[in-house]
């Protein structure tokens, strides 16, 4: 059923018939105990309400939402999975839910999850079918969970059912007379949908395109699934689309310029018939997770562009987005461009980063392949135009957000962190090369003496950002320099090694990068798991300076973080957790073993019991209590 507006009356004839739908069953999903979680109805809320501010609703043809049908889900998800979610809400289930969700990779359960699942993919699917139909010229399907992230057999993300992958389907399989054969799907989420592209990994009716952060595998869902080499397989190679960000604070001009270089160029190829948008708003400026800086102005024009394929007929289905701000003000451009109401208004910076035309060029050249519009080379009076890096005073990973932060978050989260946030705000920081004395003078001398493996996992694995460790200075993206080793020599040696660990991701804000999560490696091992880490050969002396700017620049190196005492215990310790920066994010050493001989190390935060993990989930709720070494899973992100 659907319900006419003023789309249809006489004085409206050639106005695009645009749909939305907006359920508030689909707000009945929920954290167990209410505890503040990102993911919460208050995101589809507070965009409908901005919507009918500004009187969008009496455009559009409302539809009702209607849950998906089983089999249509399970031409994506196992039956298994598919089960699991029908029954997961029901009162069975009361005693064995949580535990249930605790397993499962950044996902909470309560007595509404199931059905507003069903909502979200019947959604997606009943505004794909009207479209496909010619009955709408476009839609926004307004719905919670999200979906990208959730795969064939797994719930992860703050997703249960992959509501776009879930739609295409239907229409490819399951209407054969609409004559859709080529779907385009645009996922613009800062996190890489990883559930939709290996649905269709070797399906080439389905062109995936994503542009996310990557960050070389350290950003969510913190694989290599997202970097560029991922083409597809099969008849599917060359339908697979990946442009990994480096970093944060990626804007309109980053996006854009990826818009003109690569899929637009790709989209007049593929001849799509219709597309659907896995429309996360966590790319949006001022976001809490994303870290990246599009504006409203930004969508409308990526928005705007797609609409010159497939006759216009577009769909978008909600994914990410929590600043709530931000994807109220992005969702209503996006609404505004599918009614052609008005014209577009507004700027973007006028260069994108170094980093982002370099990972253009190297998407172009390995999809040349497949698609030949890539084949030729950006002229380099093109790709030289670049913005600056952003640079803000030195301090330290572990110090303190400053006001900053508290710009690009909401009211509600700088009342909620002032009263912790002040006092800590007088730390002073200073430069560790101001603390050499006799004494350093001596263990050093020692320590530079003896090598180890630093292994490496994020952003850290990048080469130019690791030497800003060693050489001090700064990359693109980073917004603060490194003061560097009192040795900077650089490492002796280079290799890559996979490690029997698993990578979390929890806060919202680094001095270093601004912005986005912060990679954790847990400390123990566990064959079932596998990490890639960059390892770097590099002296002790060396390791102890990168400990120090890891963890803080205010310790007094008179003495050295880690020495030899600690490097030959280890071995048995498995661990060593170094007491003078233990308010630091990175204060535990642990060990991984040898390479020709040499020991290797790594440093992330210490293990902590599960108990002890459910009560910092409780206390870091909104990300900013800093004195904890370790965020709860809850914070991984779409």
């Amino acid at each position: 059923m659907e319900v006419e507006s003023a789309a249809s009356n006489s004085n409206a004839k050639n106005q695009r018939r645009v749909g939305l739908i907006y359920d508030q069953r689909m707000c009945k999903h929920r954290t167990p105990d209410d505890d503040y979680h990102p993911e919460n109805p208050n995101r589809i809320t507070v965009i409908w309400n901005r919507l009918k501010l500004a009187g969008i609703p009496e455009r559009c043809v409302l539809l009702n939402a209607k849950e998906a049908e089983d089999k249509y889900i399970c031409a994506v998800h196992s039956k298994k999975h598919v089960n699991l979610i029908r029954k997961i809400s029901s009162k069975r289930y009361d005693s064995k839910r949580n535990l249930i969700a605790s397993k499962l990779n950044s996902i909470y359960f309560n007595e509404g999850s199931s059905e507003a699942a069903y909502l979200a993919a019947g959604s997606v699917i009943e505004v794909a079918e009207k479209v496909a139909k010619g009955e709408l010229d476009s839609a926004f399907a307004l719905v919670r969970p999200p979906g990208h992230h959730a795969e064939f057999d797994e719930a992860m993300g703050f997703c249960l059912f992959n509501n776009v992958a879930i739609a295409a389907t239907f229409l490819l399989d399951e209407r054969p007379e609409l004559d859709i054969n080529k779907i385009l799907i645009v996922d613009w989420d800062v996190h890489h949908g990883n559930g939709t592209q290996k649905t269709f990994w070797k399906d080439p009716r389905v062109l995936f395109f994503s542009v996310h952060r990557h960050e070389f595998g350290s950003f969510y869902p913190a694989n290599d699934d997202g970097f560029y080499t991922m083409v597809g397989e099969g008849p599917g190679a060359g339908y697979n689309i990946n442009v990994p960000w480096e970093n944060g604070q990626c804007g309109d001009a980053d996006y854009l310029a990826v818009w003109d270089h690569i899929l637009l160029p790709v989209a007049k190829e593929f001849k799509p018939d219709v597309i659907i948008i896995s429309a996360g708003f966590d790319a949006a400026v001022g976001d809490p997770l994303g870290g990246c800086r599009v504006t409203p102005y930004g969508y409308s024009v990526m928005l705007k562009e797609l609409m010159d394929f497939a006759q216009g007929r577009i769909v978008l289905a909600l994914e990410g987005g929590y600043n709530l701000d931000s994807i109220a003000n992005s969702a209503l451009a996006c609404m505004e461009v599918l009614l052609e109401d008005k014209p577009i208004s507004g700027f973007s910076e006028a260069y994108p980063f170094e980093s982002t035309w370099r990972v253009i060029q190297a998407v172009r050249r390995k999809l040349s392949a497949f698609w030949p519009t890539l084949a030729h080379e950006l002229p380099t009076k093109l790709t030289n135009q670049k913005a600056p890096p952003h640079i803000l005073p030195l301090s330290s990973e572990s110090d303190d957000e400053d006001d900053e932060a508290s710009k690009i978050v909401s009211a509600d989260f700088v009342a909620a962190v002032e009263d912790v946030v002040e006092p800590l705000l007088k730390l002073k920081v200073e430069d560790n090369h101001d603390k050499v004395t006799t004494a350093s003078t001596l263990w050093r001398s020692e320590l530079s003496k003896s090598d180890i493996w630093y292994a490496t996992f994020g952003s850290n694995m990048w080469k130019s950002r690791f030497l800003c460790y060693i050489e001090g200075g700064q990359v693109e993206g980073m917004k603060k320099s490194c003061s560097g080793s009192m040795d900077r020599n650089p490492p002796k040696d280079i290799l890559w090694k996979t490690c029997p660990h698993r990578l979390f991701f929890g806060r919202d804000f680094t001095q270093t990068w601004g912005p986005g999560g912060v990679a954790f490696l847990h400390p123990q091992s566990n064959s079932h798991n596998k990490t890639y880490m960059c390892l770097y050969r590099i002296t002790l002396e060396q390791f102890n300076d990168v400990l120090l700017q890891e963890n803080g620049p205010d310790h007094d190196l008179s003495s050295p973080l880690f020495d030899l005492n600690a490097l030959n215990s280890i071995p048995n310790e498995g661990s060593f957790s170094v007491e003078a920066v233990k308010r630091g994010w990175y204060h535990s050493v642990v060990y991984l073993g040898k390479e020709n001989d040499i020991p290797i190390l790594t440093m992330t935060y210490a293990l902590m019991h599960s108990w002890q993990l459910n009560f910092f989930f409780i206390q870091n709720r909104i990300g900013h209590l800093h004195n904890l070494h370790l965020v709860s899973l809850p914070y991984l992100c779409i």
